[in-house]
């Protein structure tokens, strides 16, 4: 398959929250990074975007700029949702990066502004907070919480 496709298959599922399509795209040694969840590999990255697709409430998505090669691509992403734990909505503006084996994508890699996802998603003290190594590690050690406690319930997740 076309790297631009795999890119695209991988988005369209997303905006129709298909995780299992979003799956599909991925190579079983999947290696994913963004600020929130620094280093994820193989089911655990299958997991995070089960859980993330499943418990979104009122997901807008918009994918662009997708530039692929042989090997390499890239491509814009913007996720507008409220966030779960205040219901604060968050415009997230991302740039994602890949690297492709075998048709499918080996490497994925999110970068966005944790600082201003933060002031989005929790106002004041994400304002304040947000930019200092604490904030972020607090929100690192959350998601992996959530992370944990999803795969604990899901068993295909499980090693």
């Amino acid at each position: 398959m076309d790297n631009a496709v795999v890119v695209e298959k991988f988005y369209t599922a997303f905006q129709n929250k298909d995780w299992e399509g979003m799956l599909q795209c991925y190579h079983d040694d999947i290696h994913f990074s963004d600020p929130v969840f620094p280093d994820l590999k193989g089911k655990r990255v299958k997991a995070m975007w089960h859980m993330l697709v499943t418990s979104s409430k009122d997901l807008t998505l918009t994918f662009f700029d997708i530039h692929v090669t042989s090997e390499k691509g890239s491509c814009h992403w913007e996720a507008i949702y409220p966030f779960s734990k205040t219901g604060r909505t968050v415009h997230n503006k991302i740039n994602a990066q890949f690297i492709f084996k075998d048709g499918l994508i080996l490497r994925h890699k999110d970068h966005f502004s944790l600082w201003k996802w933060s002031q989005m998603a929790l106002g004041l003290s994400g304002l304040l907070l947000g930019w200092t190594p604490f904030m972020k590690k607090k929100i690192q050690l959350m998601a992996e919480t959530n992370l944990g406690s999803f795969i604990s319930k899901n068993s295909a997740y499980s090693s």
